[in-house]
């Protein structure tokens, strides 16, 4: 006999009745801006609807293309209402909503439940609505779908990362982990807090995460352990409180919308590389006229184009390298990053004169977004060459205080992966010819544009 988990927050947290609830989630994700992305998991909150609706209807509306694709939902929140250690799922074979009811994928359980800590039980289910929440959305956009709901208690996000390598599976599951952000700060101060969330979301970096910050900080720490071992991008698609939506200001909750794609594919609208290269042009126009960098206001940009990235910027004139200089670490909105480098490779690389006024019409500026550095785990040299992935890799060598990158693209010049090696040590100071113990090497790929074909590409790419 199925046992089913009955609602215990409709008509509380979202309408009571399926009529007036499906016209309300599709509301919320028809009025999303934005366009469909191949997220393998976002990120949304899960407070009442008329509170963090919109801002959850903005990550959904995001996948709703993938409405035929997926079979299974992973979904993680944070238990508000009971105390246990570890992950509890429960028993039940299917949650249900006033839209219907959503069976449990028990398989999928069974593989979640091997995983020491994860243990079924149901009174962390009670009145729960962490979880709730989300699946009337899911109904929405789904219609032959499995869920896998997990409630995340006292634990580690080394833990969540287990359970979500576990059920990651592939374009068929999507990643839903619920989360608010900061609570009831006055607005100026939730703004604030949020913001640095975001940021930290955007680095993929879990040590940066409090219940401070977001009541689910161990589920989206667990995620954000994920998104860097599998080289996945995280955005924010939208950041409001509930000051900005239906409530007053001077206690606010902090909701955030987040999307991760994996960053060898992540590419981002044609509108926003065209703004990001125009906005580069004009700071390397006002390096050459003033010798300073160009002064820019972030928060005026597209939420997009403010992500926490890191970035090279890289200039040719008549195919040859003319400059390039870029960043090792995200500590800057992307639209920031490439005004800085910007300045930098037209002034400041060493290799080549200042850029003067007149030249900035006759040069091609090209931008590199890179993902997350992951160390390459090598016995030896000739491992890591093994290892390494010809026009996909960019790399970066350390030894010491001796480091150098190469960007992907510099497998046009370089294609064989001795030859790049070699030329890379060289670029760090590094002899060529000698096998260093303390060598370490990290990998990542780039989105680049515009894209440059054999014809234009630099006739020395190695920047």
């Amino acid at each position: 006999m199925n046992t089913i988990c009955a609602p215990a927050v409709a008509g509380l947290f979202y309408p009571g009745d399926a009529g007036s609830l499906e016209k309300t989630v599709a509301t919320l994700v028809g009025a999303a801006a934005g366009e469909p992305m191949p997220f393998k998991a976002i990120v949304a909150p899960h407070a009442g609807y008329l509170y963090s609706g919109p801002v959850a209807g903005t990550a959904y509306a995001a996948v709703r293309h993938l409405a035929g694709q997926i079979r299974r939902v992973v979904l993680l929140g944070p238990a508000h209402r009971a105390g246990f250690r570890g992950m509890a799922v429960p028993s039940a074979d299917a949650l249900a909503t006033p839209l219907g009811e959503v069976p449990i994928d028990r398989a999928a359980l069974t593989a979640g439940l091997e995983v020491p800590g994860v243990h079924s039980f149901d009174p962390a289910f009670a009145g729960e609505h962490a979880l709730e929440v989300h699946l009337p959305f899911l109904q929405h956009l789904f219609t032959d779908f499995q869920v896998v709901p997990l409630l995340v208690g006292d634990t580690r996000p080394e833990q969540v990362d287990r359970v979500l390598e576990r059920l990651w599976g592939g374009p068929e599951t999507l990643i839903v982990v619920s989360s608010d952000l900061s609570h009831y700060q006055d607005y100026e101060t939730a703004r604030r807090l949020d913001l640095a969330t975001s940021q930290a979301i955007e680095a993929l970096r879990a040590n940066r995460l409090s219940g401070h910050f977001a009541c689910g900080f161990l589920p989206l720490g667990g995620l954000l352990r994920r998104a860097m071992a599998l080289d996945l991008r995280a955005t924010t698609l939208d950041l409001r409180t509930s000051g900005d939506t239906a409530g007053g200001r001077d206690q606010v909750v902090g909701y955030g919308a987040y999307g991760f794609e994996y960053a060898a594919s992540a590419r981002l609208s044609e509108s926003h590389r065209h703004h990001l290269l125009e906005t580069a042009r004009r700071a390397l126009q006002t390096a050459a006229e003033t010798g300073k960098e160009m002064a820019i206001d972030p928060t005026a940009y597209p939420l997009a184009m403010r992500a926490m990235r890191r970035s090279f910027v890289t200039l040719t004139r008549d195919g040859h390298l003319r400059g390039c200089i870029g960043s090792l670490t995200a500590d800057l909105p992307l639209v920031a990053d490439v005004v800085r480098n910007s300045f930098g490779a037209g002034l400041q690389d060493s290799r080549f004169g200042p850029v003067t006024p007149e030249e900035v019409a006759k040069i091609d500026i090209s931008i590199s977004v890179l993902s997350h550095p992951r160390p390459i785990a090598f016995t030896d040299e000739a491992h890591l060459l093994d290892l390494l992935r010809p026009d996909v890799d960019g790399v970066i060598l350390r030894d010491g205080d001796r480091r150098a990158l190469f960007l992907p693209k510099v497998w046009h010049d370089l294609p064989l992966p001795r030859q790049f090696l070699r030329q890379l040590k060289l670029k760090a100071g590094l002899s060529p010819d000698v096998s260093s113990p303390t060598l370490q090497a990290f990998r990542f790929t780039a989105e680049t544009f515009p894209v440059e074909s054999e014809a234009n590409a630099p006739k020395t790419g190695i920047a």
